[in-house]
This record gives structure tokens, C-alpha cells and sequence, in this order.
């Protein structure tokens, strides 16, 4: 059996490669991908060759192997269908699957490393657990207080559901930052009290009037720019925490900690949804998170933030999508069939 595969093969060059599909081993379970989500973040590191040379591409999921290195298959949101399920497994033939798993058309997994959607879910929704996840991941690491004045730097698909679980909080203000029209509209409509663009020369003076006589208590720098920290520190309030959940990647910049930062006593914290908060691991499990995530995708209906649907036969084109016109695009995803 053959399948179709994508491979990041050079900077800002994806492939897609028809290859043999390796034989199963005993107890694995055929899926055959119907969609999966393209990260508007982590994978345009990639794409872009800005990723550290010989990192782990990841250690937590089973699908990733090796290093970051040309050519790479990459990606974590695949939902599939199964096609060939065993009979001393509790998945059956047809039952839809999500899975962390590169861009491809047909994988083998252990049913331990899938996940099955909720009765009448839609795969759109589901394709999108990774976010909902990661935004629940950051909930937990910046432990929002009742009345606090809370701001997110960058508002796309995680920053937006970062923004919609926020505004379900009784917070005295949520201030967000993007650069693109369409995604600080959808962030007004989710609830955000104030809608910045943050490289417009008046909107850090316009959020520190808003922000007046405290600060922000909590900042959220999602935004994958690492000059966005500097302005993330320039709002924070004294003693008040700034949860870093963009990854940088090879990016270099130099940050402004001479200043008032030093006195300031606030605390940045690194956040990265393959872990639990150290705090809460006593209670909290990545299972007991993820089914927390399930949830509120069921709720929230993620699918909503999809721009842009593309053949899995048009990847590229996706990608130069979001690397070349992001003002146009929130999610992008890929369809199989």
C-alpha cells in the first residue's frame, strides 16, 4: 500500500513524497487522515528554517522521531478514520480518530496514542485539540485572579482561544495585541475589552491608560515575535507575571532587562504544553488536561477560526499562504478526501 506523505525539505520548500506504508506491528490500528491542522506558529519555524540545529523534534510524542533537520516530516493534528482495526482492540473499523501526527494519508498507531471523537463531533473541531489544549495550558500556568487586568501579545488560533476561555473569567479588562485587522476583530468578538495593533506608534501608550494606576497583573506573549516581550515588560504591573508561551526558535533579540525590570519583581514564566505545571502535577495529569481540552473544543467549536480549507495536494500553497499573506488567514487546514 502506498501512501502520501509531506516533508519540509528545505527553508521555505514542502514536498509531498508518495512512499511504501510500512508494515504494522502487532496491535496497531490503520488510520487513513481526513484532515489535519497546519501551527501557524511552531510549523513556520520550520518552514522557515528557524529552528535550532539538532534539537529533538519532540520528546513527548511518539510520531515525532529524530532531529530537526531537513528533510523532516512535521505536524501534531491529524483526524482520521480507521480502516483496519484488529479485533482484540476497542477501536472498529470507521471510527473517527484524532491523533498527534505529522501531515500524512495513512499511518499505523497504537490505540493507546489515539483518540476518539465525541459522538457527533466535527472532525474541524477535533483537528483543532492541540490548541484548545495548549490554550488550557496557559490558563493553568498563568492562574488568572478574579478582577485582574490581563493582555495577550499575538491572536492567532491559540492567542484567540487563549482570549475566549479569558473572557469567560469575571477579569476587570482583557487588552490584546495583533498586527492583522481580521484577527483583532475576531478577538473583539470573543470578548476582549481592548483591541490593539501592536506596531501602531500610539498603542502602548493607549493600553498603559488603560491599564492605569496598576498595570496588567498577568500578560499572555503568544505572538512569536521576541520583540513583543519588551512590550509585554513594559506593561506589566509590579509583581505581576508574564507567561511566555511563543517559541523563539533560532530568532535573537536583544531584551530591554536594564531598566525598570530589575526593580520590578516580575516574574516570566515559561509555558509549554507538552508538561504540567510542576504546582499542579500532584492532581493534574496531561490525560486529565486533554479531556478538559475535549470539552470546551465541543463547547467553543474551534472550527469557527478556519480561514482557509486546501487539498492536502496544495500544502504548499498553504504554507506560502501564511508565510507571504498572514493578514489573510487565521487556521489553515488540509483536506485529504
Amino acid at each position: 500500500m502506498r501512501r502520501t506523505a509531506l516533508y519540509f525539505v528545505n527553508s521555505r520548500q514542502v514536498e509531498l513524497r508518495e512512499e511504501d506504508l510500512p508494515q504494522g506491528q502487532p496491535g496497531q490500528v490503520l488510520v487513513q487522515t481526513v484532515v489535519s491542522a497546519i501551527s501557524a506558529g511552531t510549523e513556520l519555524l520550520i518552514y522557515r528554517g528557524e529552528f535550532p540545529a539538532d534539537l529533538p523534534v519532540d520528546l513527548t510524542i511518539k510520531a515525532l522521531e529524530g532531529t530537526l533537520e531537513f528533510p523532516l516530516k512535521y505536524g501534531y493534528a491529524s483526524v482520521g478514520r480507521v480502516l483496519e482495526a484488529g479485533s482484540d482492540v476497542a477501536l472498529r473499523d470507521g471510527d473517527f480518530v484524532f491523533a498527534f501526527h505529522p501531515h500524512e494519508s495513512h499511518f499505523w498507531a497504537y490505540p493507546e496514542d489515539l483518540h476518539v471523537l465525541p459522538p457527533g463531533m466535527d472532525p474541524l473541531d477535533a483537528v483543532l485539540l492541540p490548541s484548545m489544549e495548549t490554550a488550557v495550558n496557559f490558563l493553568q500556568d498563568g492562574a488568572p485572579l478574579v478582577g485582574e487586568q490581563v493582555v495577550i501579545f499575538g491572536q492567532g488560533t491559540v492567542g484567540l482561544l487563549t482570549t475566549a476561555l479569558l473572557a469567560r473569567l469575571p477579569l476587570k479588562r482583557l487588552v490584546t495585541f495583533d498586527s492583522f485587522a481580521l484577527r483583532r476583530e475576531k478577538a473583539r468578538r470573543f470578548g476582549a475589552s481592548v483591541c490593539l495593533d501592536p506596531v501602531a506608534p500610539a498603542s502602548l501608550v493607549q493600553a498603559q491608560g488603560k491599564l492605569q494606576p496598576f498595570g496588567a497583573d498577568l500578560v499572555y506573549e503568544l505572538s512569536g515575535r521576541p520583540e513583543a516581550l519588551d512590550q509585554a515588560l513594559a506593561l506589566t504591573g509590579f509583581g505581576g507575571r508574564v507567561v511566555l508561551g511563543s517559541w523563539y526558535g533560532a530568532k535573537r533579540h536583544a531584551f530591554d532587562l536594564g531598566g525598570s525590570f530589575h526593580r520590578s519583581r516580575i516574574r516570566l514564566l515559561s509555558s509549554q504544553v507538552s508538561t504540567i505545571d510542576p504546582a499542579l502535577s500532584g492532581r493534574w495529569t496531561k490525560a486529565r488536561r486533554l479531556a478538559v481540552a475535549w470539552r470546551l473544543a465541543m463547547d467553543l467549536k474551534p472550527s469557527q477560526l478556519v480561514t482557509h480549507r486546501l487539498p492536502f495536494q496544495k500544502a504548499a500553497e498553504a504554507y506560502r499562504l501564511l508565510d507571504e499573506q498572514p493578514e489573510k488567514a487565521i487556521q489553515v487546514v488540509l483536506d485529504y478526501y
